[in-house]
């Protein structure tokens, strides 16, 4: 028998202790490093779809523009209104930014790395139950933004604050709905083996598109981002929730949203994408493992991460917002019946699959689950919808309707200025 490799082994306590904090730190730095350029990549994005230059003057090509607003809103006063709640008021920006921090330790960015200690993984915390995690703690967010409506004692903040709950709420059911399919194809609560039966079938983009499409449009609602920023709407509530905040409290609102649009990134890629699994190939997740690997699946794990950042900036700058009664709608009566219909489909397949004898990691299972999906997206999106209910212009109006409008306005635009019906 060949004995094992002392780098393939986990490591001991003590060095799972040490390995961990360096993680923690390693983690924490890089990922407020990549939340403020990402600030700074929304400016850029933005001036490049409105043919303009965007931020370009502090240092080469306005790199250093991050540095230079983290020491402005560190420098501006901290006004604190007389009528608010002072304890939760100071809690509440420090309550969504901590939750949209720790949600991250559970999301694994890379290969295992070996070491002379023994197999470190590219994971702050594997934890079993990682998914649920994840769920549970970026529910607590909405507790953050509703305590700063409340406790700044301001119309307009407390409406941004109920707004946002409601819309999370309505959100994270059907986010929570369309996740459960990913359960029943890995069979398992935990990413890294969500991420390894990705590995060993088919990205599950592939296998079940419906339910990435609703965890995708969930995500946009989850995090408060256009066409779903009715929470800030600045023609209806000024500033929404944060009206009353000022300086770094300010500040932390904008690096939470930021820091959950990365972390639902992270989600998406983890769930539907693969995770840090380099596609067309089995080097990164067959033999041992080496540092070249680890490197190379982390530099993927970051490309897809920032591809789907740059299409959560896209959206922003080229839909426009829903009216609430049309967040609602779409929320409660398409996503919540699309999902639980849907899990029933899927649950229904992997059980007849399964008693069929055929192994999850066979190539007819992926093609059979990517056949049934393929035929559910073009009942679902080309028959059902045909651009009605998924799109933010929809009426509810038919074309007779619509027609008759337009003769009653024609009517009364060739009267004279004196004549009436």
């Amino acid at each position: 028998m060949t004995p094992l490799d002392p780098n393939q082994l986990p490591p001991s306590a003590f060095v799972f202790l040490i390995a961990t904090v360096v993680k923690m730190l390693a983690i924490f730095t890089l990922y407020m490093v990549v939340v403020a350029y990402t600030t700074l990549a929304e400016r850029k994005v933005s001036a490049w779809i409105q043919d303009r230059h965007g931020p370009n003057r502090v240092g080469p090509w306005g790199l250093f523009q991050v540095l230079a607003d983290g020491v402005k809103n560190f420098m501006k006063e901290e006004t604190m209104p007389g009528d608010v709640n002072k304890p939760l008021f100071i809690l509440a920006p420090a309550l969504a930014f901590t939750t949209a921090m720790i949600a991250w330790a559970v999301i694994p960015f890379g290969a295992p790395m070996p070491t002379p200690w023994g197999r470190i993984d590219l994971v702050v915390a594997n934890m079993p139950i990682g998914f649920l995690y994840v769920l549970a703690i970026t529910s607590l967010g909405v507790y953050g933004i509703v305590l700063a409506g409340w406790s700044s004692n301001n119309k307009y903040a407390l409406l941004g604050g109920l707004r946002s709950s409601a819309q999370m709420i309505s959100y994270e059911i059907a986010m929570g709905m369309s996740t459960v399919c990913v359960l029943l194809m890995a069979g398992n609560v935990s990413l890294t083996a969500i991420v390894a039966q990705q590995q060993a079938t088919n990205y599950n983009i592939v296998l079940i598109s419906v339910a990435a499409f609703i965890f995708l449009v969930s995500a946009f609602a989850e995090t408060n981002r256009v066409p779903f920023d009715l929470p800030e709407a600045e023609s209806e509530l000024i500033a929404g929730y944060h009206a009353e905040y000022s300086g770094m409290k300010f500040s932390m609102f904008f690096i939470a949203e930021y820091a959950n649009v990365i972390t639902a990134s992270a989600m998406f890629v983890t769930l539907f994408l693969g995770g840090w699994d380099i596609p067309f190939t089995t080097w990164d997740n067959t033999g041992q493992a080496t540092v070249l690997k680890s490197l190379a699946t982390f530099a993927m794990f970051a490309f897809k991460l920032y591809s789907f950042v740059f299409f959560f900036i896209w959206i922003r700058w080229t839909l426009p917002r829903f009216r609430y009664d049309q967040l609602m709608s779409l929320g409660w009566k398409l996503m919540l019946p699309t999902a639980l219909a849907y899990i029933v489909i899927v649950a229904s397949a992997v059980l007849a699959l399964d008693a069929s004898g055929i192994a999850r990691t066979s190539r007819l299972f992926w093609m059979a689950m990517g056949a049934m999906n393929l035929v559910l997206v073009m009942i679902l999106f080309v028959i059902l919808d045909r651009g009605r209910v998924i799109s933010p212009a929809s009426s509810r109006l038919q074309r007779a309707d619509v027609q008759r409008l337009r003769a009653a306005t024609d009517a009364r635009s060739t009267l004279s200025p004196g004549e009436t019906h």
